[in-house]
């Protein structure tokens, strides 16, 4: 287990938060540190796998939308069930949960059309599955990209936020080979350079520089912080089914996306309406959710809780425990 992250810690992982990108100047003046202090925690965070700058890619520019997969799993077989649905590389998110099904996972089909194959075939084929139910995202209304610790003052985050702007959600675009590329790389780093991204992909530093600065600009690209929700004081993760009566849909979505505790809200395809992923302090702040702010909006017809026990793999990245793997 990781030594906790102090105060100082936390207010830069709250300042990255805020701007991804920010440079270890600005950092440094925002939270009053030294710039030598800033760029010591930053380095260790990273070089000790407790967090890693990326760059989620805006659905528009991905071959299909994600899906939500919930695996039943023969009796002791969940373990083994999570470990090979965390290895496909269509694999975003993977967690062994407890309630709704054993494991929960979040698809990214590289086509459209493999979508079948994907869910019947290759999951579907595992030992151990008995059985599995999907739904397909439709629009998205919060992400980890929004998710943000509540620790700076409001003269922090303006100054910060004019680094970052703000989230778009609903972005149409085709890419250019480069774009993908660059696009690429900037998922594996956020905080990649023009300079990097050139010398990486035999670019010149001024096409590097514009095409990151359209991709950013225009939200197909948006940088973020990955680091797992325990470390910063939130141990309890879950994912929340709702149903809801057609017409309240857009606006209980709405309504959740802006909770703090949301890291993940979605509208989908399926038995439900949408999903809720969320991350608390401890079993009372998920109570507050479900039967204070979930029970005072009108429209939601039923819920259903499942809490994550183990997450093998976030966004790609494989964990070990509260590190990257």
């Amino acid at each position: 287990m990781a030594e906790p992250l102090d105060a100082a810690d936390l207010d830069l992982v709250a300042a990255l938060q805020r701007a991804p990108r920010a440079g270890v100047r600005l950092l440094a003046d925002v939270l009053d540190m030294a710039a030598s202090t800033v760029s010591r925690r930053l380095t260790r965070l990273v070089e000790a796998r407790l967090l890693k700058v990326i760059s989620q890619l805006n659905w528009s520019v991905q071959p299909a939308h994600p899906q939500h997969l919930w695996i039943s799993a023969q009796p002791g077989a969940a373990g083994q069930v999570a470990r090979e649905v965390a290895a496909l590389p269509e694999t975003q998110f993977a967690a062994i949960t407890s309630g709704r099904s054993d494991v929960y996972c979040i698809l990214q089909p590289a086509a459209r059309a493999a979508n079948a194959d994907l869910i019947t075939e290759r999951v579907g084929g595992i030992p151990g599955v008995a059985s599995s139910h999907t739904e397909i995202a439709l629009r998205s209304y919060a992400s980890a990209a929004t998710w943000q610790l509540d620790r700076l003052t409001p003269e922090q985050e303006t100054r910060l936020r004019a680094e970052n702007p703000a989230v778009r959600q609903e972005v149409r675009a085709e890419l250019g080979e480069d774009e993908r590329r660059v696009a690429r790389a900037l998922q594996e780093d956020g905080r990649a350079s023009a300079a990097d991204i050139a010398r990486r992909l035999d670019l010149s530093q001024s096409t590097a520089y514009r095409i990151a600065q359209s991709l950013l600009e225009r939200g197909i690209v948006i940088p973020r912080v990955e680091i797992e929700p325990a470390l910063l004081g939130f141990p309890l993760e879950a994912v929340i089914s709702l149903t809801t009566e057609l017409r309240s849909i857009t606006g209980i979505a709405a309504e959740l996306g802006r909770h703090p505790t949301a890291r993940f809200v979605s509208t989908v395809a399926g038995t439900a309406s949408m999903i809720y992923h969320g991350a608390f302090r401890d079993e009372d702040d998920l109570a507050g959710l479900l039967t204070g702010d979930l029970a005072a909006l009108e429209g939601i017809k039923s819920v259903e809780v499942a809490v994550v026990l183990r997450v093998l793999t976030r966004y790609w990245l494989p964990r070990e425990g509260v590190r990257l793997a």
